[in-house]
Formats: structure tokens, C-alpha cells, sequence
């Protein structure tokens, strides 16, 4: 599926796409809402996911905590609907836009609910941008362990 690099001239101005993927095989990937541009969430792709993606029209991740391939939304129900996939000038970082009620396994649309102030005498105090969950994670994901790491 992908096209194997050659010159800057066919990665920065060709039709090939040939996706570069760092050392452990992964591709940084930002997901936005295709209706209002809000960036929902960041993530990794390896070449799978990539592929299922361009092949399903949904969304697919490489999870680094749980070291396996992740269909968004297979245990929520929030599934990506992908409606445009972009890939930087370089072909190392990939921006997808799609359609879902929601993004983050803690409940909110995105995964960047929270504003650090810039400026301010109190930067460890976060601001919450969105103030209401689109679900309650307890009952979505009943008995399966959060994917967030200390």
C-alpha cells in the first residue's frame, strides 16, 4: 500500500504516499472533529493501522501502553468515522479528521478538555474547557483497566 521513499522531491511534492515511521515503527497521528476542527485526540499509527484505516474508513491506533493494534472505539461504541485523512509535507506525521460523539477514554469529546494558563502566577492549576462528559467512563468501560500510566 505504501510506496517505499526515494527522493524529497516525490515525498514533498509527489502523489506517492510513502509514510516515514520512526524507530519503533510508529507514525504520529492528530485526530480532529471534521464538523468543528477541535482536535480530539493525539496518537500512533504503525504501518497496520495506517493501512486498516485507509482501507475501513475507520479509525485505527497502535496502543503503546497496551502494545496492540486499537480499533477506537471497540470497547465505547464511539467509533472514528473517518472523513479525511491528510499526511504532512514531510510524510512523518498524519492528521485525521473524523465523526464521533467522543474521543476520551475519561469521558469527555476530546482528549484535550484542560487549558495550562499561560502567564499566570498559578500554572499548576489547570482550567477545564469542557466542563460536561459526553459519557460516564465507569459504566462504558465496566472492568477493563484504564489505559492511563503513572
Amino acid at each position: 500500500m505504501f510506496t517505499k521513499r526515494k527522493s524529497i522531491k516525490q515525498i514533498e511534492e509527489g502523489k506517492d504516499l510513502a509514510p516515514k515511521f520512526d524507530k519503533f515503527g510508529l507514525i504520529p497521528v492528530i485526530t480532529t472533529d471534521f464538523k468543528n476542527g477541535n482536535v480530539l485526540m493525539h496518537g500512533y499509527m504503525n504501518r497496520k493501522a495506517l493501512e486498516k484505516t485507509i482501507q475501513t474508513g475507520e479509525a485505527y491506533y497502535w496502543s503503546r501502553s497496551r502494545k496492540i493494534l486499537w480499533h477506537k472505539g471497540d470497547s465505547s461504541g464511539f467509533i472514528q468515522r473517518v472523513k479525511e485523512i491528510r499526511i504532512d509535507d514531510d510524510q512523518d506525521a498524519v492528521w485525521i479528521k473524523v465523526d464521533t460523539k467522543a474521543s476520551c477514554h475519561v469521558g469527555y469529546k476530546s482528549c484535550f478538555y484542560r487549558s495550562i494558563p499561560v502567564k499566570s502566577k498559578n500554572k499548576k492549576r489547570m482550567i477545564f474547557k469542557e466542563k460536561k462528559k459526553s459519557f460516564n467512563p465507569k459504566k462504558v468501560y465496566k472492568g477493563l483497566s484504564n489505559p492511563t500510566k503513572i
